[in-house]
């Protein structure tokens, strides 16, 4: 049972993963696009988007607290 749940919480944490990278390509796509009223705005916006949402990009225990929330699976501490 151990393994499954394992299974099941890497293939959560690949989905949460993907949520995060598109939400952050929207999200720079929508500034750019939209908001930004120049080239300069333009690149500004594209770029520090994509670095801030890397900089601040959550920790794994945050993530794992979310999956838990979400989802119900646990990452299981291995004792051996």
């Amino acid at each position: 049972m151990t393994v499954n749940q394992n299974q099941k919480y890497d293939y959560y944490t690949k989905v949460a993963w993907t949520i995060y990278t598109l939400a952050t390509i929207v999200l720079a796509a929508v500034l750019v696009l939209f908001v930004a009223q120049d080239n300069e705005e333009m690149f500004f916006y594209g770029f520090m988007t994509i670095a801030a949402a890397y900089v601040l990009r959550p920790g794994e225990k945050i993530m794992g607290k979310q999956i838990l929330r979400f989802t119900g699976v646990s990452k299981t501490t291995e004792e051996e």
